[in-house]
């Protein structure tokens, strides 16, 4: 379902599913991409992130300290695990210099990532 509001679209739906519409749509490239959904797809959202933005975009994802778990390479938790293959594939990517920061407060110990994209990818939305 879509919503237009003020030149804003607010797209209500599976997110997997919205992001390869957008692709199929040919929509410009996107400066931000704010990461806060179901943490177990962390790693797909990061890649279709690479692919809706340019080269000086700034990807952030919440959420991804989870009290400390993303560093225990034993969790079994969906979340810590998705979490932990988005780390992965950050620290791998050559298109992307990443960051993590983490937070302590009201909600608990957790953090976000920043990650500034630096390099362009052959698949990535052609810039306008």
């Amino acid at each position: 379902m879509i919503f237009h509001l003020h030149g804003v679209d607010i797209r209500v739906g599976a997110a997997l599913d919205f992001l390869a519409r957008l692709e199929a749509e040919g929509v410009q490239p996107f400066d931000l991409v704010f990461i806060d959904a179901d943490k177990e797809n962390n790693a797909n959202y990061l890649e279709w992130a690479l692919k809706l933005t340019r080269v000086g975009s700034l990807i952030i994802c919440d959420n991804v300290i989870r009290d400390g778990e993303v560093a225990n390479a034993e969790s079994t938790d969906e979340k810590v695990i998705g979490t932990r293959a988005m780390f992965d594939r950050m620290a791998t990517e050559p298109r992307l210099c990443a960051t993590a920061l983490q937070t302590v407060g009201s909600k608990g110990y957790d953090g976000f990532t920043m990650g500034l994209v630096v390099g362009r990818s052959e698949k990535a939305i052609p810039q306008g």
